[in-house]
């Protein structure tokens, strides 16, 4: 059965590069551009940010499940080592629970848009700044997998090869 699965490549993925950071990126902008547009809206009542809001805010819960499943294949490649094991454990777990809190906002936003779309209670606007920071946590996480310990990077996939790592 092992034989019908592709070979790995030098960074140790079945495909060209890693997906998932490719992904997780319309995550991140359209979660951010989301909050920053309600805000802009309820700032300088501009209600027809609303609706754009709405929009990357559905699109970026229906983005971060796909983002999920390669993180979680690629995570599975990965051979984490040291301190990085634990920090993509704590990666995939601010993933799974982004994935449940934009899916508790998208909800929320629908609710908010069909009694009202003039309208962004404060309440939804502090959800969104906590949504933002919570993203820049999980950022500031991807980053460190990748710039400081090199998952997937051709030279520490390598090291791990050859035993030196």
């Amino acid at each position: 059965m092992l034989e019908l699965l592709p070979a790995l490549n030098d960074h140790n993925l079945p495909w060209m590069d890693t997906i998932h950071p490719i992904v997780v990126h319309f995550v991140i902008a359209m979660g951010l551009i989301s909050f920053v547009f309600d805000l802009i809206g309820v700032l300088f009542r501009r209600t027809r940010l609303f609706e754009v809001s709405f929009w990357n805010l559905l699109f970026a819960t229906a983005a971060i499940f796909v983002a999920i499943i390669f993180g979680q294949v690629e995570a599975g490649l990965a051979n984490p080592y040291g301190a990085s094991s634990e920090i993509l454990n704590l990666h995939s777990t601010i993933g799974w629970s982004l994935a449940g809190v934009l899916s508790l906002m998208s909800g929320w936003r629908y609710v908010i848009r069909s009694r009202d779309p003039q309208q962004i209670p404060l309440g939804f606007l502090g959800a969104g700044a906590a949504l933002s920071a919570l993203i820049v946590v999980q950022v500031t996480l991807g980053n460190q997998l990748i710039w400081t310990y090199g998952l997937h990077t051709v030279p520490v996939v390598q090291a791990m090869r050859d035993g030196l790592v």
